[in-house]
């Protein structure tokens, strides 16, 4: 990781820190009861772990980091590295474990606990895990001094691009935070366990993951369970994750959520990315690349089957989009342009960024997509949220259940005879300085032969001259029209194309603000 994603990562984190309050490290969730013979540890465990808590007041797990630890810069915490030969799989032929410590951002402590032949064992913090750099602790470290404070997280790798190379292939750490790549892609954006009042006006509450239990893979296992205890002021929760490393790097998720008070305002299977200019919205940005963001775009596959591509955008001010669905079947943040070209940008490549995709599985009823787009002055924050809010609040003494694939690849997988939206262009109408330019590319596989019909609309203002033309050495057909605003400062404009047969493109949606 570079100095310009960790920056990303700390400064999206930043806000967690301040949960933490000085106390001692036995409070963190450490030890567990070892799982009877006859039945291995598993995720019925971790659920009546969570139903147990959210009985109970919620006690936030507190921590005093010490000694070489306590006051950590950024390039010491940098210098702090796990040692291989410290990994409980050493030896391993398709994963290895790294434990992650304590420090600058990261001061609640997380339990970490490894699952071996169905029993569960605690494995407390052990400073002598890891290598510090000499030039960044001259004095050297004082072991001594160092108590069990508690991991920061944990990092999976797997020979992922190279079979003679561990790459790393995810990593916990942060509040509920975790991100992950697949085969040729580099870390982007992030997931969570859960979101809480995102985007609300009495603020964000951050749930965290306090325990993990990490299962040991055997000899020939392509994929590793991981179960965590996610716990805040207003649910506790138990969480499964089986990832399966690959092309598609892929996480089948089941939660089980006990809310401790009514949940409205809650956020299933949340993402996290970050957007900040690209060819629409470029206008105000003096910079040298084309375009900066982990994700460009929210893709959709609704209850109905029908697709929708919600372009992502700049906003001065707050902005909270809900797409109304019942059982989904599909929803992610995807970074679709993939050309190096459209970034220009050497060291972050966000052509390389992965695109992460939600699979409900099972009856997720009614409720909606949500988006949340946070107003940002440069690419070092995460500003863009996704996540299912289920129409019903969820009711304190109920048990909540949720199971869902997240699957992160360079795009999501969609073999639908679609013509798919390539690109969004936008800038001042020549012909009327009040008015807004529109182009749109879709893929032209579908066009080759017929001529679509244009269906543009805005819920507010009016849409004119709207056209069409062929870019057959691009493999693009491509969309214009003019937006036109009536004075209201919000409008939401959507297009596709259709045929004689129904609707030949996925449903694409802008979201136009008076900035």
């Amino acid at each position: 990781m570079n100095r310009r994603n960790f920056l990303t990562t700390a400064t999206a984190l930043s806000g967690f820190a301040a949960i933490a309050r000085p106390a001692s490290a036995q409070d963190a969730e450490i030890a567990v009861e070892p799982a009877a013979e006859s039945q291995p540890f598993g995720f019925e465990d971790v659920a009546r772990i969570a139903q147990a808590a959210a009985g109970e007041a919620y006690d936030p797990p507190r921590s005093t980091l010490t000694g070489s630890f306590a006051e950590l810069n950024y390039d010491q915490y940098r210098g702090i590295r796990f040692r291989r030969d410290s990994d409980p799989w050493a030896g391993h032929p398709e994963f290895a474990l790294d434990l992650l410590a304590p420090g600058l951002i990261f001061h609640e402590p997380v339990a970490l606990n490894l699952v071996e032949n169905g029993v569960a064992r605690a494995l407390p913090f052990d400073a002598r895990m890891f290598e510090f750099q000499e030039n960044l602790f001259p004095d050297g470290v004082d072991f001594d001094t160092i108590g069990d404070m508690g991991w920061s997280g944990f990092r999976l790798r797997t020979p992922l691009n190279r079979p003679d190379v561990m790459d790393e292939v995810a990593v916990f750490q942060g509040a509920s935070y975790f991100r992950a790549v697949s085969r040729g892609t580099q870390y982007g954006l992030s997931a969570r366990g859960l979101a809480i009042g995102t985007g609300s006006q009495q603020g964000e509450e951050f749930p965290i993951f306090r325990s993990f239990w990490i299962t040991q893979p055997g000899e020939t296992d392509r994929s590793v369970t991981v179960y965590a205890h996610l716990d805040s002021r207003s649910v506790s929760g138990a969480y499964e994750f089986v990832i399966e490393p690959g092309a598609e790097t892929v996480f089948r998720t089941r939660s089980a959520l006990f809310p401790r008070v009514e949940l409205a305002d809650i956020g299933i299977a949340p993402l996290t990315s970050m957007y900040w200019f690209g060819p629409a919205d470029r206008a105000q940005i003096d910079d040298y690349r084309p375009a900066v963001h982990d994700s460009d775009g929210l893709q959709m596959l609704t209850g109905e089957d029908q697709r929708i591509w919600r372009v992502l955008s700049a906003h001065e001010r707050l902005q909270i989009s809900a797409f109304q669905d019942n059982d989904p079947r599909g929803f992610g943040l995807v970074q679709r342009s993939r050309d190096f070209e459209e970034y220009q940008d050497a060291e972050a490549r966000y052509d390389l960024r992965p695109s992460a995709w939600i699979e409900p599985n099972g009856s997720w009823g009614r409720g909606a997509v949500s988006l949340v787009e946070i107003p940002v002055e440069n690419e070092f924050n995460d500003n863009i949220v996704s996540f299912w809010r289920p129409s019903e609040p969820m009711q304190p003494g109920e048990r909540h259940d949720f199971a869902y694939d997240l699957i992160f690849s360079d795009l999501p997988p969609d073999n639908a005879p679609l013509a798919r939206v390539l690109a969004t262009r936008s800038g001042t109408s020549i012909n009327d300085p009040e008015a807004r330019s529109y182009v749109i590319d879709f893929s032209l596989d579908l066009f080759t032969t017929g001529d679509p019909e244009p269906d543009v609309r805005a819920t507010t203002g009016e849409v004119r001259n709207v056209h069409w033309l062929r870019l057959p050495y691009q493999s693009r057909l491509r969309l214009a029209f003019e937006f036109v605003p009536d004075g209201d400062k919000l409008a939401d404009i959507s297009a596709r194309l259709n045929g004689p047969e129904g609707q030949l493109s996925e449903s694409w949606f802008m979201r136009w603000t008076q900035d």
